[in-house]
């Protein structure tokens, strides 16, 4: 597939990705892949507490992505992680692949399993936050 059948907005996160890297000491990561394509993508957060309406919610501080794949899924989790920043972990959860394909200006039908995957790779990144959270609560 050519880079022209991409909207410039794919080109531009393909080419100059945000945020990409790894957070060595980061407090949830998810991790998810396509057997298909072969798109692999890993996903790090750092979450922090901030005061909304006189209530302490966790937000997302930090957030950082390793993708080896295609165009598509470099760029896709590229934009999760635009998304997701600053959001508290209840907005997170509810950014969808359709919200991540729209904010990119559209993928073609066969590459929007990409953006499934950075949806995916931000839901489990999240989960892994909050077992481990609960674990230690638990005194695990």
């Amino acid at each position: 597939m050519s880079l022209e059948m991409y909207s410039k907005k794919v080109q531009e996160y393909f080419q100059h990705p945000k945020n990409v890297g790894k957070i060595d000491d980061a407090d949830g990561t998810g991790s998810v892949g396509n057997p298909y394509c072969g798109d692999v993508m890993k996903l790090y957060i750092k979450v922090g507490k901030k005061k909304i309406n006189n209530k302490e919610e966790e937000y997302i501080k930090d957030i950082k992505f390793q993708t080896m794949g295609c165009g598509a899924a470099i760029a896709t989790s590229s934009m999760i992680t635009e998304l997701a920043k600053g959001k508290t972990l209840e907005e997170a959860k509810k950014i969808t692949r359709n919200d991540v394909a729209e904010s990119l200006q559209g993928l073609p039908p066969i590459k929007m399993h990409c953006s499934n995957l950075a949806a995916d790779a931000l839901n489990e990144a999240i989960k892994d936050y909050e077992k481990k959270k609960k674990g230690v609560k638990n005194g695990s």
